[in-house]
């Protein structure tokens, strides 16, 4: 039985179990290459270019994994169904410091584990149906690969766009290493819980700054969120001001000038005190091996990046006790505009790598210096007085003024508005020769080299006699040796007891060279993998340039908002770069960006340590694979979370088990001679029905609105339902259950396959054209009017769709008649829609 409606006799429909087909078809899409393009397809016309962010193997894959696999599949799927030519590619992030650390804690080898874990990730994809091209997968390990990631980095080397300098970077003494941010636990290095401490070191950078305007001015251009331009657009950080000079307070002469950056230089009149970073050069040659200040050196070094910048920019937490730690220094500066001289700091709120290192401190109008200035009991002073006539005083301010306002306590500029006077004093220094006007930005380079092993090795010899020089191509890659010991203290690839040794300068053949032992961040692997996508097996050129130029830009990117900034910006940097030098015809890597939610359980991210993880094969293990795939589509626009304490697996399975239910019951009525067509007036709605389907699923598709389309196909269900009890067995029937796989089929590949093949078909469902609608099915006959007696609804009457006004009132009329107690004085008329009768 199916919902009280017969079948016929001595025929029993099977039960929905994916398990017994799921696998099969899933192995013949994976090793019959079903969806693989050749590598000479054209992107011309009908060209799409669809890319995910791809995984990194530190285990199988987990929810998130599921999630942004499943979307960007709903996504190709659609596509390929309504006629585009989908490159799909697939590859590994697999370089980067969780093999090491594997390595290091297990003893592993790196290259095994990683090899392994993708084995396992690549097993879970082909299982749940993902359409990749498997002929143009990649791992950024691979020799192969990484060959052309240092092909890369000499390409911006002989641009002037790679270079060395020192930097300040998180060491841990006890790993003889450098630490990430993110490595730095409570001040301690998560690993073996030394101390970290800041300590300058040489390293190699990319010049991203020589692209800041540009890689700010593009992102009106790009199809991105809202959110992502904007996290892009803060961490450039372009800030129009000025940059003043002030001078050391000395007796014995004109002193030291030393620069800051002021986006406020209307303020100057303000700043009653100057700090300078800890590790400025002028406070380490004025303090020397002052006790005082060599103790607070040691305090400040023990404090990450990460901490002092929450400081710098005022987001500490508060009631957490932090303070900004400050020594006062031995000598005074003097302020430029009002010849004063104000006490000088040094403080952890201010970085050297950031500005000059320095800053001119206003504490009545900016609360970083507020804070400070309340603590050392410094001077406030307002010279911004609130538009709203607001009286600050200064010695009782709770908080910074950083409002517009009038300048008042400014000399010869009190009672302008503060942009009259940040442009008149800018322009009074500047001829006086201790000011400019400046563009500034957050944005810094790119610090790319690291003291792992597990990574791209650096392809530089040191010469004594030539400095730093290329690699020459024909001897890349630089290879990782097979015999690293990841058990010493230390980065394995310098302390390898040959392998820097093993090489002469190229260009002076000096013996006394040797390699580079830094290796490039894992950023650098995966900011130009979608251009190796285009040809991953070529020997000769790390992309083809004519493919690139009718691919590029990518026309859809999905992945985590996490990547918002420094992945996606990077990239962006590198097609620049290569653009630049002839290498790529595009100005962008990504046209349009979808960014989905998290996968978390109960409002907290899932995670092994606190027993709240769900992995996706205990799903589909369970359920199948559709079911997974479709609880994730349905749970919630792509770009949200998605709670799965809150989501249905079990009922999204009953859907489907329903579908499939319908489905063979309508074969075996066929099979059996019974499939009568019905009664008109029932076959007519189940056609409507399938019409609004198609309509509203397609364009559900095209805004990536995948939960709403479900809805809409289960509402297609239930239609095909209804008019099976009542009576409507024949081609309305076949019609709407065919519509119902293929508007299904990219969410739930495997169901759909298998129904259209029960439902007699050679041929995939997934090669089938997207359906198209048939509006004169959409058409009204009748429509619905809200009568209103002086705008208040009184009735709702119907009328033929094609009624005209005067009919329309006519009925509106008839329909309130024993409410109008007073004469009509207007009539207002909404056709379709309304009638609004004013009654005197």
């Amino acid at each position: 039985m199916s919902d009280g409606q017969a079948i016929p006799t001595g025929t029993e429909v099977e039960r929905y179990d994916p398990l017994a087909f799921e696998p099969a078809i899933a192995r013949r899409w994976h090793d019959e290459r079903v969806y693989s393009l050749p590598l000479d397809a054209t992107a011309d016309g009908e060209g799409f270019y669809a890319l995910t962010m791809f995984p990194y193997p530190s285990g199988d894959l987990h929810m998130g994994h599921a999630e942004i696999f499943s979307i960007h599949d709903a996504l190709v799927r659609h596509l390929r169904m309504t006629g585009r030519t989908v490159l799909n590619p697939i590859g590994w992030d697999a370089f980067g410091l969780p093999a090491e650390n594997a390595a290091r804690n297990r003893g592993a080898d790196p290259a095994k584990w990683t090899y392994d874990n993708i084995a396992e990730q690549r097993a879970t994809i082909a299982r749940l149906g993902y359409s990749f091209d498997w002929d143009r997968v990649l791992h950024t390990c691979d020799a192969e690969y990484y060959r052309w990631t240092q092909w890369l980095f000499l390409q911006l080397f002989d641009a002037g766009l790679a270079y060395r300098r020192a930097a300040a970077v998180n060491w841990c003494e006890g790993c003889q290493t450098v630490l990430a941010n993110e490595q730095v636990v409570d001040g301690a290095c998560e690993r073996c819980g030394t101390v970290v401490v800041r300590k300058p070191l040489t390293q190699w950078f990319f010049r991203i700054t020589d692209y800041a305007d540009e890689l700010l001015d593009a992102l009106p251009t790009l199809d991105w969120p809202e959110r992502v331009k904007t996290l892009q657009r803060n961490w450039i950080g372009r800030s129009e001001g000025a940059e003043v000079t002030f001078r050391t307070a000395d007796a014995d002469g004109p002193g030291e000038e030393v620069v800051v950056y002021t986006t406020r230089p209307d303020t100057l009149y303000g700043a009653t005190y100057f700090v300078f970073s800890p590790e400025h050069p002028l406070v380490e040659a004025r303090m020397g091996d002052d006790p005082d200040y060599r103790a607070f050196m040691d305090e400040v070094s023990r404090k990450s990046e990460i901490e002092r910048m929450a400081s710098f920019e005022g987001t500490a937490e508060k009631g957490t006790g932090r303070q900004k730690r400050g020594l006062r220094l031995n000598f005074d500066m003097v302020n430029p505009a009002t010849g004063e001289n104000v006490p000088a700091y040094a403080a952890d709120y201010v970085l050297m790598d950031y500005g000059t290192g320095a800053i001119m401190a206003v504490p009545a109008h900016d609360q970083r210096d507020f804070d400070f200035a309340r603590q050392e009991d410094l001077e406030v002073r307002v010279v911004v007085a609130p538009e709203d006539g607001t009286d600050l005083d200064g010695a009782h301010m709770t908080e910074a003024y950083a409002g517009d306002g009038v300048t008042v306590n400014s000399g010869p500029y009190d009672g302008l508005d503060w942009r009259e006077t940040k442009q008149r004093i800018t322009a009074d220094l500047e001829q006086r020769g201790i000011a400019k006007a400046t563009v500034n930005y957050r944005l810094r380079d790119w610090l790319i080299s690291r003291q792992r092993s597990w990574g791209a090795p650096i392809p530089i010899i040191h010469c004594p006699s030539c400095g730093e020089v290329a690699v020459p191509d024909d001897q890349l890659p630089v290879r990782l040796p097979d015999d690293l010991d990841f058990q010493v203290a230390g980065s394995p690839l310098a302390l390898h007891p040959t392998w820097k040794h093993d090489v002469t300068c190229p260009q002076c053949g000096s013996e006394e060279a040797v390699r580079d032992t830094d290796t490039m961040d894992t950023f650098v692997d995966s900011s130009w993998y979608f251009l190796r996508y285009l040809d991953p097996r070529s020997d000769d050129l790390a992309w083809p340039v004519q493919p690139a130029g009718r691919w590029l830009p990518i026309d859809q990117y999905t992945g985590g908002v996490e990547h918002a900034v420094l992945h996606l910006l990077y990239a962006r940097f590198v097609v620049k770069a290569m653009r630049d030098r002839g290498l790529v015809a595009a100005d962008e890597p990504f046209q349009a960006l979808l960014s989905q939610g998290q996968v978390i359980l109960g409002g907290a991210a899932m995670s092994k340590s606190k027993g709240n993880l769900v992995v996706p094969g205990e799903v589909y293990e369970t359920y199948g694979a559709d079911t997974l795939r479709g609880t994730m589509l349905f749970a919630s626009p792509p770009e949200d979370d998605i709670d799965w304490a809150d989501v249905s697996p079990g009922g999204m399975h009953k859907w489907l088990s329903r579908v499939w239910r319908l489905t063979l019951e309508h074969v075996a009525r066929e099979e059996s001679g019974l499939a009568e067509p019905g009664p008109d007036d029932a076959v007519a709605a189940l056609r409507k029905a399938t019409a609004e389907a198609i309509v509203g699923a397609s364009e559900d598709y095209a805004a990536r609105k995948y939960n709403t389309a479900i809805a809409k196909l289960m509402t297609l269900t239930n239609a095909v339902l209804d008019a099976t009890r009542n009576g409507v067995h024949g081609p309305a029937t076949r019609d709407a259950l065919e519509v119902l796989q293929k508007l299904l089929a990219p969410i739930c590949p495997f169901i759909t396959e298998e129904l259209w093949r029960r439902l007699g078909h050679g041929d995939s469902v997934h090669d089938q054209s997207w359906p198209q609608a048939d509006t004169s099915l959409l058409v009204e006959d009748e429509v619905t009017i809200v009568v209103q007696v002086n705008g208040k609804v009184r009735a709702r009457v119907t009328v033929p769709a094609d009624a005209d006004q005067s009919a329309t009132e006519t009925a509106a009329r008839d329909a309130v008649a024993d409410q109008l107690t007073g004469e009509v004085r207007k009539v207002i008329v909404v056709p379709g829609k309304l009638v609004n009768l004013v009654v005197a």
